[in-house]
């Protein structure tokens, strides 16, 4: 029987031996590698942090003591720890276990995050509710994986520091986030690491630890904790969150169990804001991890002992990779063309810019808000910059699009991956409110292609007409079509629609992704002796109105489709517009898109359909709205 069998909660973690630790990291660094490995989901940062899970659950009373992870990447092990283990094979599944944290999932997940940077702010609101509440127990922030470079994380400890509160950071450093770190605070602590100055010192006050004779206990532990603290500050690593307000403790060989258990232990007798560093290597005991950690940030299925993926590819490639193929060759005719993205250059296929034009590309780190201002500054030079960033990330950077971009009527191109449903990564990366959140700003071109050659298009002709701010949103999914250089790629006029189909019925203003399926449901329909228009509304504002009213004026029935929020969202916007034409007869106006409620995980496909957004869906509403027409016509 292994150790992990033994285990189901942290409670009987905490009643295993010391000398036991070692082995049980091994034994969840292993479980974690097998349930990846035949599953898919995130894998390097979980098994960078494997120790310092065991040994945060073996040292704080967790759930009483709340332990808020940053983001929920790097928390598999504690899931493995706090419950779930057994249920670990439904990760990012319909209906089973979220890919991030999930405060109704478990009451081991404190706080829910998928974004980045939030658990500072949340266990410093967490610990001054249980001081307004007069509770006892202790709060511990784990942030780390690049997520050190948001600002989010900074105004927290600003807030945290100068007070007497008791409060606990814990700094992963692993000198990566998705992709590699980023920025002057990476390189501040990557120098602290190397210093060979402080290394030394920080050896010899080791030493003298070792050699303290147990016997006088606990006043030569704090006297000898002293010590070190001194040292540290001949050299000052640490000195940026002591200045901040924090206890500065490290920094920590975070792979090894031992020493990670006697310091977090002393650190929990401790009082006030304390920031314990704690360095960890991405993708700790899998090789083909240790040696890319960007590539293995996630994974989908593979063979783990040769690390090769074991899913079967579709054929055509990701949106993503079209962009970024399409985007270079902007820039090869285009020397303003320049790119920006936030910490993900593999997710939106930036980093193939990037070998292409690196002197035109910028990688601003966990740092939405700060990419967008700066690309902002970058329009009134002339430059054309194309901000790549997924929708979900990019609500960071609001008030940044309003006052910065769009208040100013700057040329910045927004170029919105993984917009609509996100699959399994469930709720927290679901594009589901870049429609109505850019389309309620003033002067905001909103645009959404049918396919991978109208994206291409559509970005050309954003930094082509450099007439104030754009978007342009693609899904997470492959490309229906095979795609031409961008040289040979059609070009669009501006603000037009297309009728790609003509009926009588009824009218189907479909957006984006909804396009295709569209058609689809046409062709089925008119079997079935139902006959409809299909119109691309490629652009959602400014929009067509010579065809829009067109269509309405000879249309019963109007269905909008979008891969998206219906609150607000384009058929909210074009019903109005319809209501404006002031036409004696209006037609019925239905819409089709994502509810008002936050999605669940699992795969694409699977959530379109139960959502009705798919051509299953779209017949069936029509059939329900041409039935019912009828039916009012009678009476």
């Amino acid at each position: 029987m292994s150790l992990l069998d033994g285990i189901e909660y942290p409670e009987h973690l905490r009643k295993l031996k010391p000398d036991m630790l070692k082995a049980l990291v091994e034994e969840v660094r292993e479980r974690h590698i097998d349930v990846i490995s035949e599953k898919g989901g995130h894998f390097g940062a979980s098994l960078g942090v494997a120790e310092l899970t065991v040994a945060l659950h073996y040292v704080f009373e967790t759930p009483l003591d709340q332990l808020v992870w940053d983001t929920g990447h790097q928390a598999y092990i504690h899931k493995i720890l706090t419950g779930r283990n057994e249920d670990m094979p439904t990760i990012r599944k319909k209906g089973g276990l979220a890919p991030f944290l999930r405060r109704e999932e478990s009451e081991y997940d404190a706080f829910g995050a998928g974004h980045a940077a939030t658990s500072i702010s949340a266990a410093w609101g967490m610990a001054v509710g249980r001081d307004l509440t007069e509770q006892d127990f202790k709060v511990v922030a784990v942030i780390g994986d690049g997520a050190m470079g948001c600002g989010l994380a900074y105004e927290a400890l600003n807030n945290a520091g100068h007070t007497d509160r008791d409060f606990t950071v814990v700094l992963n450093d692993n000198d990566m986030s998705i992709a590699p770190a980023v920025g002057a605070m990476n390189k501040y602590l990557t120098g602290v690491i190397t210093n060979p100055a402080y290394n030394k010192v920080r050896g010899i006050v080791k030493e003298i630890l070792h050699r303290t004779p147990t016997a006088l206990g606990d006043v030569m532990e704090e006297v000898a904790g002293r010590l070190e603290e001194s040292a540290k500050h001949l050299i000052t690593p640490g000195l940026i969150f002591e200045e901040l307000g924090f206890r500065y403790v490290g920094p920590l060989d975070g792979h090894d169990v031992d020493q990670l258990v006697s310091t977090l232990s002393r650190v929990r007798k401790m009082n006030g804001p304390i920031l314990v560093h704690v360095l960890t290597r991405k993708g700790k005991g899998f090789t083909p991890a240790e040696d890319d950690p960007w590539t293995w940030h996630a994974s989908g299925p593979f063979d783990k002992v040769t690390g090769k993926g074991t899913r079967i590819s579709s054929g055509l490639p990701r949106y993503q990779k079209i962009f970024g193929r399409g985007l270079i060759q902007l820039a090869d005719s285009d020397p303003l063309v320049c790119a920006i993205t936030a910490a993900m250059p593999d997710g939106t296929s930036t980093d193939m810019f990037q070998e292409a034009h690196p002197d035109r590309y910028f990688d601003v780190g966990i740092a939405e808000g700060h990419g967008v201002t700066f690309a902002a500054g970058l329009a009134t030079q002339g430059i054309k910059p194309v901000v790549a960033i997924y929708s979900t990330f990019l609500q960071r950077a609001y008030d940044n699009i309003v006052h910065d971009v769009a208040l100013q009527n700057l040329p910045v191109v927004f170029g919105m991956d993984r917009a609509g449903i996100a699959g399994e990564d469930g709720p927290t990366h679901h594009g589901a409110l870049d429609i109505p959140y850019m389309l309620a700003i003033p002067g905001m071109t909103v645009t959404a292609p049918k396919d991978g050659s109208e994206m291409l298009a559509l970005v050309r002709l954003a930094t082509e007409i450099g007439d104030g701010p754009w978007s342009v949103r693609w899904p997470r999914a492959s490309v229906p079509e095979e795609v031409a250089p961008l040289n040979e790629i059609e070009s669009i006029t501006p603000y037009t629609w297309e009728i790609l189909r003509n009926g009588v019925d009824c009218v189907l203003l479909a957006v984006g992704t909804m396009v295709i399926p569209a058609l689809e449901a046409a062709d089925v329909l008119e079997g079935n002796g139902v006959r409809c228009t299909v119109v691309n509304c490629r652009f959602l504002k400014p929009f067509d109105h010579l065809v829009l009213e067109e269509v309405v004026k000879s249309h019963p029935i109007v269905l909008t489709l979008e891969e998206g929020q219906l609150v607000n969202g384009f058929g909210s916007f074009i019903a109005r517009e319809i209501n404006a034409l002031g036409l004696e007869t209006l037609p019925r106006i239905s819409a089709i898109g994502l509810p008002d409620e936050f999605i669940d995980h699992g795969s694409r496909e699977a959530i379109l359909a139960e959502l009705g957004l798919d051509v299953g869906g779209i017949v069936s509403r029509v059939r329900e709205l041409t039935v019912s027409k009828a039916e009012l016509e009678a009476v």
